[in-house]
């Protein structure tokens, strides 16, 4: 039997371009707030958006987090290798080969000290619009995150949030 190179290749950071992970809430069916975080590629590596959302779905699956819109409660799988800290007015992503944080606004924080969790979606779709460092209008990330393209091509996470003094 042969194997691909795509079978073989080992994860290479630089292939997911730049990173992007921005932290909101927003109204839960129960409600309350619902700190989320979304983790997205602004697909500027070599070979474009589709190598970078190659790249963003070999890490998720390589860390266990199916892409397609499967939830995976990480609240009950303690050995799940993705950890959510949040400190300091950042929420810190942390898995094999990457570390990403976000500034995160007050409600937000508000919104994960009362439920000990954030919603994390990871999406192999790249966002070129979503540049760090430049505002993102509500609007534009509500379209992105709410896509339907974006769900579906997407890693959903529930995170305890932890913190250096828990």
């Amino acid at each position: 039997m042969t194997s691909t190179s795509s079978e073989t290749s080992p994860f290479r950071a630089p292939a997911l371009g730049t990173l992007v992970v921005l932290a909101w809430s927003g109204e839960a069916p129960d409600g309350s707030d619902m700190p989320y975080l979304l983790a997205y590629s602004l697909g500027d590596a070599e070979g474009g958006p589709e190598a970078t959302a190659a790249a963003v779905e070999q890490l998720l699956v390589g860390n266990g987090l199916p892409v397609g819109g499967t939830l995976v409660d990480g609240t009950t799988k303690p050995s799940l290798p993705v950890t959510l800290l949040v400190e300091a007015g950042q929420a810190v992503l942390n898995m094999p080969q990457l570390v990403a944080q976000a500034d995160a606004p007050p409600e937000w924080l508000a919104a994960v000290a009362e439920r000990g969790y954030a919603y994390l979606v990871f999406t192999t779709r790249a966002w070129p619009e979503g540049e760090p460092g430049k505002p993102v209008e509500p609007a534009a990330l509500a379209a992105f995150a709410g896509a339907e393209e974006t769900l579906t091509s997407a890693a959903h996470v529930v995170l305890r949030a932890r913190s250096l003094r828990r």
